[in-house]
């Protein structure tokens, strides 16, 4: 699991430090106020719409998994032709409901300076989601192989990348034009596009895939999967969509308390969205290992795989648990020295330090299920979680109880812990009585 997993947390975390990097060099370039504040508004707006379309592909790589343990070569080919026609789909979809929101940022009653700027920096980004989407769709079928480096190392390779153009465009420096603000989301385009194109070579030229890519594969029809994939990953998505869009509206909520607010809590959400996509990737291996075990046909493998992946979450996130109730102000001094920013994230960072393990806990379990093919109940407990027990009771404590931001992030805590609960519970029921 270990083995499995570790080059999909480095993906992940590389991926969710593009956005760390924005934050970073965008606040220390331009500033914190209002600019810090814009870009972690339409980063998170664009990423609530998009994870709806990362959440649904996410199925395809147990159904790889277990095609492969079956030893049906036709069926992974078939499945990754597949994907890319959703991928597709999905952008068309999504990207035109992520511009029109952008034209329309008066809705969510920001200051007029970061709805001006947010806006802008929004259709960027809904452009680069969508060879982020093709990308995310090909890296199934390496995932589903258990050849996880492979994103690994293009992940990796574009964080640099991104961190790079970043600094270069922002300031207009060695000869590349400056652009300030829209530099940092021009940076985040240039490097999704680059995954996509290396992903795709990779998987076409390596010898690893050659027998995925059989001349006579290509006349297998795929019109059957691609309603299949949706069917079975719609509701990951939306599962994904719940958690993402009550911390977005969270960001809301921030602006309504002023912009001092919303660049703390800016800051304490990237720290938490890092430890978080490590988490899943421990949650995707756990789903490939279970895919594995359906696909031979052995409940103890399956159980086992869930038993790991959820003692290795539990100490991972234990760890960075003690990370940021131990070492706050010191993280917080990579993103500002502003002493009202940071006093307000101080407190924010040390409540996500609380919850770090009730956010493993469930990323993992709904990976786990995702694996078994479990996905309308998860929906349901994930919708319960964030919209009834978690947001409800965050706005209540920080505008009705003086609670402030403070009030807001012990809502969301709230929220994570039922889902860890009632998920973790989901999977060892269904374990329980399912038969092969």
């Amino acid at each position: 699991m270990v083995r499995l997993s570790f080059p999909i947390v480095i993906a992940q975390l590389s991926v969710i430090l593009m956005g760390v990097t924005d934050n970073i060099l965008v606040s220390s370039l331009l500033g914190p106020v209002p600019f810090l504040g814009a870009v972690g508004l339409a980063n998170s707006i664009a990423f609530v719409i998009s994870c709806i379309g990362v959440g649904s592909m996410a199925v395809i790589a147990p159904m790889v998994s277990k095609a492969n343990s079956e030893g049906n070569f036709a069926e992974c080919n078939r499945l990754f032709r597949a994907s890319l026609w959703v991928a597709l789909i999905l952008s068309f979809v999504l990207g035109g409901i992520s511009l029109i929101v952008s034209q329309n940022f008066y809705i969510f009653k920001q200051t007029p300076e970061v709805s001006r700027l947010a806006s802008a920096f929004m259709v960027i980004i809904t452009i680069s989601n969508i060879p982020m989407f093709f990308f995310v769709a090909s890296k199934q079928l390496s995932d589903g192989l258990s050849q996880t480096k492979v994103a690994m190392q293009i992940t990796v390779i574009a964080l640099f990348m991104n961190a790079f153009l970043n600094y270069c465009l922002i300031q207009g420096i060695w000869g590349f034009p400056k652009l300030g603000l829209m530099g940092s989301a021009t940076a985040t385009l240039i490097a999704r596009i680059f995954m996509l194109v290396a992903i795709q070579i990779y998987l076409r030229k390596n010898n690893i895939f050659k027998k995925y890519f059989q001349r006579t594969f290509k006349d297998l029809s795929i019109r059957d999967l691609i309603p299949t994939i949706f069917r079975l990953g719609l509701p990951g998505g939306f599962q994904f969509f719940f958690e993402i869009a009550a911390f977005s509206t969270a960001i809301v909520l921030m602006g309504w308390l002023g912009e001092d607010r919303l660049a703390a809590h800016q800051i304490a959400i990237n720290m938490a969205a890092a430890t978080y996509m490590m988490a899943t990737g421990i949650a995707v291996a756990g789903g490939i290992r279970v895919g594995q075990g359906i696909g031979l046909k052995d409940m103890v493998a399956v159980r086992r795989s869930g038993n790991v992946a959820f003692m290795l979450v539990f100490a991972f996130m234990g760890f960075w648990c003690l990370v940021f109730l131990v070492f706050p102000n010191f993280l917080i001094g990579l993103y500002t020295k502003n002493e009202q920013v940071t006093e307000i994230a101080v407190v924010l960072v040390m409540i996500a330090g609380l919850f770090q393990l009730s956010d493993g806990i469930q990323a993992v379990a709904l990976g786990l299920l995702r694996g078994l093919s479990d996905v309308n109940i998860p929906t349901a407990i994930t919708l319960f979680a964030y919209w009834v027990a978690g947001l409800p009771v965050g706005y209540w404590l920080g505008f009705n109880c003086g609670l402030d931001a403070k009030g807001i992030w012990i809502g969301l805590s709230a929220g994570l812990t039922v889902s860890a609960i009632l998920l973790t519970i989901r999977f060892y029921q269904i374990l329980k009585f399912r038969k092969m």
